[in-house]
């Protein structure tokens, strides 16, 4: 992999370790512009189900197929549920299964892909999973990584505008959360054009909690704990980044 081990301090403009570890990414503002790339979601071309991944995760207990999760004698299921999403690292399913749109399904439920005051996670479009739990019909959008096929679409566009293209310098960061390094986080350096690569780094989980440029025009953050990735950036970029066709960019003005 061409990507290298760097020093910490390059990180050190977002927040040092003594305040703040980025433990699930370092947030980014929004200047001058930015956009959330929402996470992938996929839909059966078969149609809808009633059962949820908690009925089927039940109904696999009950039958003997699976344990219950046990922590210190107590059942972490019995007062919990399971929502059916990935954690990390997605891609397209597979035959069988279509992309569906956030926006789509929003329409569908009749509510907002996300919720004004609010960023997206696990709970969004609450309408299509109101018990909690998706419908095994849907493959919902991950949480705490990009979807492999957008991410490789975001570093297109990333490489088009720059004006060093590939070879654009530029530095990543996997928090605490994903790196397992509880007292720095992993932060290595490389090119642009070798980016795509960063998704399979073998101290992450899919894309890293940050990513940028090294003259700081661009950053993205890929927090831990929410199902779109935030990219900030030149108006020009964002636009870009909403006109992609195989991305689903939205700007939330809110966060």
């Amino acid at each position: 992999m061409n990507w290298k081990v760097a020093d910490r301090e390059l990180v050190s403009w977002l927040g040092t370790p003594e305040i703040d570890l980025g433990w699930c990414g370092y947030k980014v503002d929004s200047r001058p512009d930015a956009a959330w790339l929402l996470h992938a979601m996929y839909e059966r071309e078969s149609g809808t189900a009633e059962l949820t991944y908690d009925d089927e995760r039940r109904q696999r207990v009950a039958a003997g197929v699976e344990q219950p999760t046990m922590i210190a004698g107590f059942d972490l299921e019995a007062k919990s549920y399971v929502i059916g999403n990935e954690l990390g690292r997605s891609e397209h399913p597979g035959p069988g299964w279509e992309r569906l749109r956030w926006t789509e399904l929003a329409a569908r439920v009749g509510e907002s892909a996300v919720a004004e005051g609010q960023y997206p996670t696990f709970r969004s479009l609450a309408g299509a999973h109101p018990s909690g739990s998706w419908p095994v019909s849907i493959r919902p959008p991950a949480e705490g990584s990009l979807d492999r096929e957008s991410w490789r679409v975001l570093i297109d566009v990333l490489i088009g505008w720059s004006p060093g293209g590939v070879n654009t310098t530029c530095v990543a960061y996997f928090g605490p959360a994903v790196s397992g390094e509880y007292d720095t986080g992993v932060t290595v350096a490389g090119r642009l054009g070798d980016a795509v690569d960063l998704y399979d780094h073998p101290r992450g989980v899919g894309s890293p909690s940050n990513l940028w440029a090294a003259d700081r025009s661009w950053i993205t953050w890929s927090d831990w704990d929410l199902c779109g990735t935030k990219v900030a950036g030149p108006v020009e970029l964002i636009e870009a980044l909403l006109a992609a066709p195989d991305l689903e960019a939205v700007r939330l003005p809110w966060c």
